[in-house]
């Protein structure tokens, strides 16, 4: 039997084109998502095994363009140039070729072994554009696959031309990109000076290549330059034919390559694309108009919002009543009754009160209500929804130091803080980056979520639990309001991408569903078990009580809660809802208004939903913004978390609430 070759594949485009959906596609299960080496930025890498070949699938960071302007560009340009991978398969927009070529052209400047993926033809057939393909294959001198990626549609052959260019039956002669005389006269001799002074950069990237980033005044380039004894030499000469070139052209020099790239572009489009006219205004094109309404934009979005929320506690909860009633009236107690028959009371304990209890609990509370969300998270990021939320709220944002981006961590915080955070990178500065870090903490994750709609929601109703996640959001408003006048700076424009809403496909859906709800299976599943177990160790041993009267004066008579509540709120730290499975276990009762007050309902939800919302939160943090800053937001959440719980108490004791 051969042995398999291996190949390595990189995905690069921009984060709107549909590049997620392909690897989902290619490499189905086998995904393993980490960081790239010394970065704060997601790899995703998967496999797939096609004709004899184990194919690894490297997801790049999205970006639309190889400039030095975040992490991300950075981290796709350096494992192209340095990694080199086999083939780089660049994903492209039919419907928006002239703002993807841009990264098109840099590919072909770094001599990137490159395949182009074309992909979202239906939405560029849909708004009147032919493309004729062929053409852009023999113009670019690289393969140009047509696909829609949700449908499955080009994805074989994608996969079947890379095999074909590794065993040579596909000769390609990639285009040579070269622009006009003045520029092409300065790139050649700073290419020649980086060659003859820098040898051992030029080994890692192409001379031409640096010589263009040189004149782009790119910061990064310009800084491993000078890393070089004679790296000062070659700058000098940078900036000299960078002066020349504008004193030409009149512009500054990055805007003059700009300007070259883009007139290329022109060129190539005005030969391989027609636009037909069309006087039926789309679906897309309607929805995208309502949705952006100045009036009727906010309703929608509110409607949304509330649409969802709704549904997490309506189809979360008949999910939970579901798998209760099998594990309640089968499962458990035949285990309970086996376990006790062949095993001391003390180890019997441990396995059904400690480890049984737990992996049940995760079923029945936790999934449910997390499983609902995600899968209409979704729905609303495969629509193209999510981006039009983001432009309404822009105005909004900038008053807590924001922009409207910001608005789509803030909707991820609600299935996961986690990711969440790590999607602060989106926003351009520190100052920016540092509020949102903090506000996220805030936001009610799906496992708060399974506490509040757990209590607050089955007890109190869906009324008072959207109280809760409308009182929520105004302490995150004042609060961003404080953080914006607090720190200096203002916050800058926003400047996004607006895709074509598109009907969500089941397959796409359910897939992201999955490995977003497997992921949190793989987190939360140990740590609620390993919870539940030491739970069960300090009740059979009696600690519970010595934990319980010491946190009694804070708890008990300041918080107004039972004192046994003190348990759930320190295991909580590992995962939220632990706070309610383990109030559960406590109080060896799912029926959790034969020992809790309304008030205390409330008071318990909300200390829950504002204090440190789970330690993989805090590794986020601490990783995204060091020690000290990480410190600073968890232990402000936790005052935050008992101030709003003693006031909430003492208010609604006035008020006598019931």
């Amino acid at each position: 039997m051969n042995r398999r070759r291996r190949v390595i594949l990189a995905l690069a485009g921009n984060p709107n084109v549909g590049k997620s959906v392909i690897f989902n596609q290619l490499t189905g299960a086998s995904q393993t998502v980490g960081n790239w080496p010394g970065k704060t930025v997601e790899r995703a890498e998967g496999k797939l095994y096609f004709k004899g070949y184990e194919i690894v699938i490297i997801d790049l960071p999205g970006t639309y363009s190889l400039s030095a302007y975040s992490q991300e560009e950075i981290v796709a340009r350096d494992y192209i140039a340095i990694e080199k991978p086999d083939i780089v398969v660049n994903i492209v927009d039919a419907s928006a070729l002239e703002r993807n070529l841009y990264l098109t052209l840099q590919l072909l400047e770094m001599h990137a072994p490159l395949i182009i993926g074309l992909n979202l033809m239906d939405v560029a057939r849909s708004k009147g554009i032919r493309i004729d393909v062929q053409k852009l294959w023999n113009i670019l001198g690289v393969p140009v696959i047509p696909m829609v990626a949700v449908t499955g549609h080009g994805i074989d052959r994608l996969i079947s031309t890379v095999v074909d260019i590794i065993e040579g039956k596909i000769k390609v002669q990639p285009l040579n990109v070269t622009y006009g005389r003045e520029v092409e006269r300065g790139i050649s001799a700073l290419e020649k000076a980086v060659s003859e002074n820098l040898p051992e950069l030029a080994s890692k990237y192409s001379p031409r290549w640096i010589a263009i980033k040189l004149l782009e005044r790119d910061e990064e380039i310009i800084r491993r330059v000078s890393s070089y004894s004679s790296g000062n030499l070659v700058l000098m000469v940078s900036e000299e034919i960078a002066g020349e070139l504008e004193k030409v052209h009149g512009e500054p020099s990055p805007v003059i390559i700009a300007s070259e790239r883009y007139s290329l572009i022109n060129r190539i489009i005005s030969e391989v694309q027609v636009v037909e006219s069309k006087e039926k205004v789309t679906l897309s094109e309607k929805l995208d108009y309502w949705t952006t309404h100045p009036i009727f934009g906010y309703i929608i979005l509110l409607s949304v919002m509330a649409s969802i929320f709704s549904a997490v506690f309506l189809g979360g909860g008949l999910i939970e009543e579901f798998l209760s009633s099998i594990f309640d009236d089968y499962l458990i107690p035949w285990i309970n009754d086996f376990c006790r028959s062949v095993l001391p009371e003390f180890y019997s304990d441990l396995i059904v009160n400690g480890i049984l209890t737990g992996i049940v609990a995760g079923i029945t509370i936790a999934i449910p209500y997390v499983f609902t969300f995600y899968i209409l998270l979704a729905i609303l990021e495969d629509s193209g929804y999510l981006p039009r939320a983001a432009f309404l709220m822009d105005n909004f944002m900038h008053r807590i130091g924001l922009h409207g981006k910001a608005f789509i961590p803030l909707i991820l915080g609600y299935g996961c803080n986690v990711p969440a955070c790590i999607g602060c990178r989106i926003m351009e500065t520190d100052r920016e980056r540092l509020i949102l870090g903090f506000l996220i903490v805030l936001v009610p994750c799906a496992a708060r979520t399974v506490v509040i709609l757990g209590i607050v929601g089955k007890y109190l109703g869906l009324l008072a639990a959207l109280s809760l996640y409308a009182f929520n959001l105004i302490v995150i408003i004042l609060l961003g309001r404080l953080l914006n006048r607090s720190l200096p700076g203002e916050p800058i424009g926003l400047i996004m991408e607006m895709p074509d809403y598109r009907l969500p496909m089941l397959k796409p859906v359910l897939f992201k569903t999955w490995f977003r709800t497997r992921d949190f299976i793989y987190v939360a599943f140990p740590l609620i078990i390993a919870g539940s177990f030491v739970l069960e160790l300090v009740r059979i041993s009696g600690l519970i009580w010595t934990i319980s009267d010491f946190a009694s004066p804070f708890i008990s008579g300041v918080l107004g809660l039972p004192k046994l509540t003190a348990i759930p709120l320190i295991f909580g730290i590992l995962r939220k809802e632990l706070t309610l499975i383990m109030l559960i276990e406590l109080f060896k009762s799912s029926e959790l208004n034969l020992f809790l007050t309304p008030i205390q309902m409330v008071v318990f939800s909300i200390i829950t939903i504002f204090y440190i919302p789970c330690i993989a939160t805090v590794a986020a943090c601490l990783r995204e913004y060091g020690l000290k800053r990480t410190l600073l937001i968890s232990f402000a959440s936790i005052f935050l978390a008992f101030l709003l719980g003693w006031t909430a108490n003492l208010i609604l004791t006035l008020l006598n609430f019931i």
